[in-house]
């Protein structure tokens, strides 16, 4: 039951990330906007998805995961329920970023109230995660396309109410409470730690989704100011909490032995791939004429794959161990983006040779998730709200840093279906690189 309660909050989240986007053009109509406004209810969310992500992880450490995770349902839900029923634009970005702050809340509370609670299934409990986020990623464009067609832009939102009131009810109810802890500590926030890396992940992101924009230029102070906000902040953030005696993240789960090296594999293996598959329906549209609801099925072949070889991993972890799962799992990533860089061979249609591609990366994609889940929540069990939270910051800033560098490449390109494939080519290049790695990663059998 509580698996239940959790995974469902977590789909709800995951779906929420996806079903905005169908119905951007409904929205813009709706409000009477520009679709450059439009868009920002997907640029804030993320934004404040990535922001929030290690203060509630630190929140759920210190006020309970329990109380993180329902409190942050809460939230997600009043600010669905709002932004349903907002008639400005301005006010519904505002609220995205409130509905982001609660659905960052998800995650480091719900692995935390696993590793707390499911003694020596935790290992496995943590690993079947990796099978929810694709199912919502499939089933959110499906469900918002039904709502805007049959219903309105404001259905997307207003699906998470009954479901939050759900799942809060049921939480209050099934998910026990936290252990209390032998001796409650009582030491500051580090208020200074978390504005610097506030202010650094802010200005970083936003100066990563200008690179996204139309006609966006490097060398423009739109750019390179936040960006140098954005490395003086981070500097200064490390700086900081390398000296002091609490600080807001220990900084030996960002670099330290073994929680390094899985940091790194998250976001190249995990976040980067993510921001090139994301740009897969545009690929086989600017470079093959796909139509855009054949390019947008091709998503589904690389997510059945995520799915399906995510929950066999997780059943033979204990015996694989991590790095072996890591190892096939990228190579299965990096086989899959060669072949969506090279054309089909003659008799094969470029739908079935792209499909044939994503299902590969999606396969790869599913391996790696369980080991790369665990390894470094084996290290430290008493931080696993904080390292998750980590580890979906560093999926969310290697996908939305990949996904904005490489529309702004595409954007001056005369061939950007040319372009594209070498950017695939690129892909795999850096990820064989990166398997080396794999080898730092902490190696473990067995439960934790």
């Amino acid at each position: 039951m509580v698996f239940a309660i959790v995974a469902f909050a977590l789909l709800m989240m995951s779906v929420d990330s996806t079903i905005v986007a169908t119905a951007l053009d409904s929205l813009q109509r709706g409000l009477d906007t520009s679709i450059n406004w439009a868009g920002w209810t997907i640029t804030a969310y993320s934004l404040g998805f990535v922001l929030m992500l290690p203060v509630s992880g630190k929140l759920a450490e210190r006020y309970g995961r329990r109380r993180v995770f329902i409190g942050s349902v809460f939230a997600f839900t009043v600010a669905s329920l709002c932004c349903g029923l907002a008639d400005d634009i301005f006010v519904l970005i505002a609220l995205r970023a409130l509905q982001a702050a609660g659905g960052a809340g998800f995650t480091p509370s719900a692995t935390g109230i696993v590793v707390d609670h499911f003694g020596d299934q935790r290992d496995r409990a943590v690993s079947l995660f990796g099978s929810i986020f694709p199912i919502g990623a499939m089933i959110g464009p499906i469900f918002g396309g039904l709502f805007v067609t049959y219903w309105s832009w404001r259905a997307v939102f207003f699906v998470n109410v009954p479901i939050g009131i759900v799942v809060v009810a049921l939480a209050w109810r099934y998910v026990p409470h936290d252990r209390p802890k032998a001796r409650p500590e009582r030491v500051p926030m580090d208020a200074m730690g978390m504005a610097l890396l506030g202010v650094g992940m802010l200005t970083g992101m936003l100066a990563v989704s200008y690179l996204g924009e139309p006609g966006a230029d490097p060398s423009s102070l739109s750019f390179v100011a936040p960006a140098l906000v954005a490395v003086a902040a981070l500097w200064r953030f490390f700086h900081h909490v390398e000296r002091i005696a609490h600080p807001f993240i220990a900084p030996r789960l960002i670099h330290g032995r073994g929680f390094g090296a899985v940091n790194l594999v998250n976001t190249l293996f995990g976040g980067v791939t993510t921001g090139t598959m994301v740009l897969v329906p545009l690929y086989a549209t600017n470079r093959y004429g796909i139509d855009a609801l054949g390019a947008a099925t091709l998503l589904v072949a690389q997510g059945a794959a995520a799915i399906v070889f995510s929950v066999i991993s997780a059943l033979l972890l204990r015996r694989t161990g991590h790095r072996l799962p890591l190892y096939a799992g990228g190579i299965a990533i990096t086989a899959g983006m060669l072949l969506l860089a090279v054309a089909p061979p003659a008799g094969v249609s470029p739908y079935a040779w792209l499909a044939g591609g994503a299902f590969i990366v999606g396969a790869g994609r599913g391996a790696i998730n369980p080991a790369s889940r665990n390894a470094g929540l084996q290290l430290a069990p008493e931080h696993s709200s904080i390292l998750a939270a980590l580890r979906t910051a560093s999926l969310q800033v290697g996908s939305i840093s990949t996904v904005s560098i490489v529309t702004a490449i595409l954007a001056g390109a005369a061939a950007p279906g040319e372009v594209q494939a070498r950017v695939y080519a690129i892909a795999a290049v850096v990820l064989v690189a990166a398997l080396s790695l794999i080898r730092r990663v902490p190696e473990h059998h067995g439960s934790w």
